[in-house]
């Protein structure tokens, strides 16, 4: 059918139809209780409205010379004042075109427009009644298919026939790279040129370009994005260092030595995905996504025992290694409204943070997931089941190893939960644990964890939790609350098999002004008051790695530190939890700890739009000590850790994230807990000369600086 050659007529177009059935009666008529009295409605009143509407004149009024709109002008006498110009001739008379006929005065079949007052209900429009054809319900209408027809250009190929394509469509061979028409927006006379280019470049970061997947590199619509992407990280630091039986520097009797340490590393990753879809309107169909990244990392340390338990292999270490960070696969599976509510599977190494602020599992690794959304994207969904491959100690990438640990987790999130502005999410973690012995690249034993009693064991955990974020009104708000119950086969600081059953919440509330976001914040984790009990209330995580209170910049939030001298970490780095487990991703969650609060205040400032600065300070509390207590055969532990205090800024120079400098400071200053641990020998040993016997670092720091630069 042409349907150009109906544009111009009243004949019925293709993907019209008419309406065919009796149309429902107005409620002023229908009754739902045809038999009953019909009762009184909530009709609304009459009221008088004002509306617009033309008038046309009939009669025309009387001339000007028989009608004299001021009768009492005939009754003055004439003017007795001489003329101004006395002896002067008088100007000739007009004697211009005389006016035509149709346009003397006065005329009649005048349209003019007017303002009356009718009797009408109130509501958006007020005017007079509706003529009786075109009152509401009407049969016999005209109404508009829904058109499923897909745009693709591979779908209508150009040899098709032409009244095969969809209505109104006109056949093009690549529309992606039509050039953009000039236009001028000034009256300067300047021509300007959307996106600068009227057809993409190959490689081009700020215009359209065919390798960031603004025009399909195959057909119509399969695209390629190619990104660079460079992260570099150094770190001044100084956390508790034990000098280990074969000291670096002389005179070191004493159980800690010099504590000073540096770090520095990078990744370079480079990504591809490859997609078929038009992600403007819809989600992808099909996606591939492969991330090989290659680490160098250098550390320096001023004891030996600290880059490996060989004592041997001195006191720093250059290593490398390179991974495929991510390769996976996403399919669309089926859209569920046209809203493009949809679901969709991703198989492969992919990135995974079930939670807001990554409390319980936030990593990269071998996983099935299936997600989508439903009602207009209000509902998001998640089902992922991961099959946990082994780290790479030193650079924290993946092997291709197997671990024998499965993670399940499902979540649901709601937008506008209550209130507007707020998304609240319910979520399920399953940690089946079966790891074997296992010893990390550095030949320490990783798992089972050498404290206590050494026996592989089994941990099943399962996680139940609530979280949300948003604003309510003026404010913001995010939060989270965890219960974890399960079983450990055989538990080494307790000595038996346990039972689990541990708490964890947080809180942060905060409230802009202007550019100036005020924060408060409290975390709480509870411990284990019974090392030796039935039941381990200790609460840990899988693989967390938390955006809260400070964050990198803090010291105790990033640093991973010994317990001690022990074969064990109090806590692990870039954790909130003191969990006293070998590494967060070698290890195995242990659930016999002594638990943290952590109440803070900070402050997050825009001082300019290309800088951020960000300031928090913590007070760090452990809830039970006698885990400590136990490990290191200590009496008496205090709880306080020590004040916590942290600066950091970022700085984004082009405005983009193409290229992000951050930069801080983290400071501790330790409180009686953290010398009750970190203690060196109560008296100087005889026969060494010690400086400062049974002295405690009373200053702890940690400086970094990350530059991200993407391409």
């Amino acid at each position: 059918m042409d349907t150009n050659a109906l544009s111009g007529t009243n004949a019925l177009r293709p993907h019209q139809f008419i309406t065919t059935n009796t149309p429902p009666q107005s409620p002023a008529v229908f009754s739902p209780d045809a038999g009953g009295t019909r009762g009184p409605t909530n009709s609304v009143p009459v009221r008088r409205g004002l509306f617009y509407q033309w008038r046309t004149n009939g009669v025309p009024p009387t001339a000007p010379g028989a009608f004299n709109p001021d009768p009492g002008a005939m009754l003055k006498s004439a003017p007795t004042n001489p003329p101004i110009f006395m002896g002067e001739p008088m100007p000739p008379a007009y004697q211009g075109e005389p006016v035509p006929k149709d346009l003397e005065l006065p005329r009649s079949n005048v349209r003019s427009e007017e303002l009356s007052a009718t009797n009408s209900r109130p509501g958006n429009y007020v005017g007079p009644p509706i003529p009786p054809g075109l009152e509401l319900p009407r049969a016999n209408t005209r109404g508009d298919s829904y058109i499923k027809e897909k745009w693709g250009n591979p779908e209508y190929p150009i040899g098709l026939d032409k009244d095969l394509y969809p209505p109104f469509a006109e056949p093009e061979t690549d529309r992606w790279r039509i050039g953009f028409v000039p236009w001028q927006r000034y009256t300067s006379g300047d021509i300007e040129q959307p996106y600068e280019s009227p057809k993409p470049m190959l490689w081009q970061p700020y215009a359209q370009s065919i390798l960031k997947g603004d025009a399909p590199v195959i057909g119509q619509d399969i695209f390629l994005d190619l990104t660079a992407s460079s992260s570099s990280f150094g770190e001044a630091r100084r956390i508790p260092t034990g000098s280990g039986v074969s000291a670096q520097n002389p005179n070191s009797a004493e159980f800690f030595g010099n504590s000073t340490q540096f770090f520095v590393q990078n990744n370079f990753a480079f990504t591809v995905d490859l997609f078929k879809g038009m992600t403007v309107f819809q989600p992808v169909e099909w996606a591939l996504r492969l991330e090989p990244v290659f680490n160098i990392n250098y550390t320096y340390t001023n004891e030996r025992g600290v880059i490996s338990p060989n004592a041997a292999n001195g006191t720093d270490r250059f290593d490398s290694y390179q991974a495929l960070q991510q390769a996976f696969i996403e399919v669309h599976i089926h859209d569920l409204s046209e809203d493009y509510d949809f679901i969709a599977t991703r198989i492969g190494n992919q990135v995974f943070n079930s939670d807001f602020r990554g409390f319980i599992f936030n990593d990269t690794n071998l996983g099935a997931r299936i997600f989508g959304n439903a009602h207009n994207n209000l509902w998001q969904y998640n089902v992922i089941v991961f099959d946990m491959n082994e780290k790479d100690t030193n650079s924290e990438l993946n092997e291709f190893n197997r671990r024998d640990q499965n993670v399940i987790i499902a979540n649901v999130y709601k937008q506008d939960f209550l209130w507007h502005g707020y998304t609240a999410q319910l979520s399920f973690h399953a940690n089946l644990d079966h790891g074997r012995t296992h010893y990390d690249s550095n030949g320490n034993l990783a798992r089972p964890a050498p404290l206590g009693t050494v026996v592989p064991h089994d941990v099943d955990a399962y996680y139940f939790g609530w979280a949300g974020d948003g604003h309510i009104g003026r404010l913001n708000l995010s939060h989270a609350a965890y219960e974890v119950i399960g079983h450990d086969s055989f538990n080494g600081l307790a000595g038996h098999p346990v039972d689990i059953n541990a708490q964890m919440a947080a809180l942060e509330l905060s409230y802009d002004r202007n550019w100036i976001r005020y924060k408060a914040s409290i975390f709480y984790a509870s411990g284990d008051s019974n090392p030796h009990g039935g039941t381990a209330t200790g609460f840990d995580s899988i693989v967390d790695n938390p955006n809260f209170t400070g964050g990198p910049f803090s010291w105790y939030v990033h640093q991973g530190f010994n317990l001690a001298g022990t074969a064990v970490n109090l806590k692990q780095r870039d954790s909130l939890l003191p969990d006293l487990r070998t590494s967060k991703t070698e290890g195995q969650a242990n659930f016999v700890n002594p638990g943290i609060l952590v109440p803070g205040v900070g402050t997050e400032i825009d001082v300019t739009p290309k800088l951020r600065a960000f300031g928090n300070i913590n007070y760090i509390l452990f809830n039970d000590t006698e885990p400590i207590e136990t490990t290191l055969l200590t009496p008496t532990i205090h709880h306080d850790l020590g004040w916590d205090f942290s600066l950091g800024v970022q700085y984004r120079p082009l405005l983009t994230d193409n290229v992000i400098i951050s930069a801080g400071m983290g400071f501790l200053l330790p409180g009686q807990g953290y010398k009750d641990i970190y203690q060196t020998s109560a008296v100087g040993v005889p026969g060494y000369s010690s400086s400062s016997p049974a002295h405690v670092d009373d200053f702890l720091y940690s400086g970094i600086i990350a530059v991200t630069l993407t391409y």
